[in-house]
Order: C-alpha cells, then structure tokens, then sequence
C-alpha cells in the first residue's frame, strides 16, 4: 500500500546560483558526503545538485512533514543501488518518520525517480509498505530505506 507521495520540480539556474554564491556552505548544508562527491564528479554538476535537492523536497513531502518536525537537508541521502537505480539511504529524523509511518507487520519501500531538462530538475518519490511477517519479530530500529 502507498503510504507516501511527493513530487518537487527545482530551477536548475537557481542552484548554479547557490553554487556561485555559497560554494561549499551550501553544498555542505544540504547534501550528504555521497551525494557531494557524485555531483561535484559530474560534468553537469548543477544538475546534479538540483536532482538531488528535488528529491529531498519531494522526499520530505512523502514523509509528510516537509523540512520540518525533526526532518533535515543530510538526513535524506540519495544513493544508487549497484543497478544505477536512485533510492534513499534515510536517517535521523527522516528514517524516524519513516518508521513511524511504517504499519506494523510491513517494512518500507522507498521508490524515487529523478530527471532533468535544462532549465528544470524533477523528483518523484512514492512510499510504499510492503506486508512482511518476519517485520512483527523485528525490533522497529532495523528498518532500513
């Protein structure tokens, strides 16, 4: 069953100009070690940045808090699985909400699709709750995104 929905679309201009004026402030604020060093890696870096900030945004939209009530910028970490498929590693806070969203007898499922067009940058994420009989002999703390 869905138990989350979040889409954000985000002006790819508008983090090249952060990327001007804050440099690693900004980057360092908002976005995890991984993700630094994926973007920063790209010939298309601001794009980069941008699809991973519209997925923070829509991310925190899906846990339905938004960048609030315990919910951080680092706290939401997108990664790729060995496929090069984007998914997210979840802590704090966000892996708080999550698990608290999460019914009992499920484990969560975090689906997240990205894209760019120039000027735009685009996320879609969907949270789903998948039935598991062995999540009602697991201690909460072992979900994982």
């Amino acid at each position: 069953m869905i138990i989350g929905f979040g889409v954000d679309i985000c002006d790819i201009r508008r983090i090249e100009d952060s990327l001007a004026r804050f440099g690693e402030r900004f980057t360092q604020r908002c976005f995890t070690e991984i993700e630094r060093a994926k973007s920063d890696g790209r010939a298309g870096r601001a794009a980069s940045y941008a699809k991973r900030f519209a997925a923070k945004e829509a991310c925190s939209k899906a846990l339905g808090t938004g960048l609030r009530f315990g919910v951080a910028w680092r706290e939401m970490g997108v990664v790729n699985l060995p496929s090069g498929k984007p998914t997210f590693s979840l802590t704090g806070g966000a892996l708080n909400r999550l698990k608290n969203l999460t019914p009992l007898g499920c484990r969560p499922a975090v689906h997240l699709s990205i894209t760019d067009e120039y000027p735009w940058a685009q996320a879609q994420v969907i949270i789903e709750a998948l039935e598991d009989p062995d999540a009602l002999l697991q201690p909460p703390d072992v979900f994982e995104a």
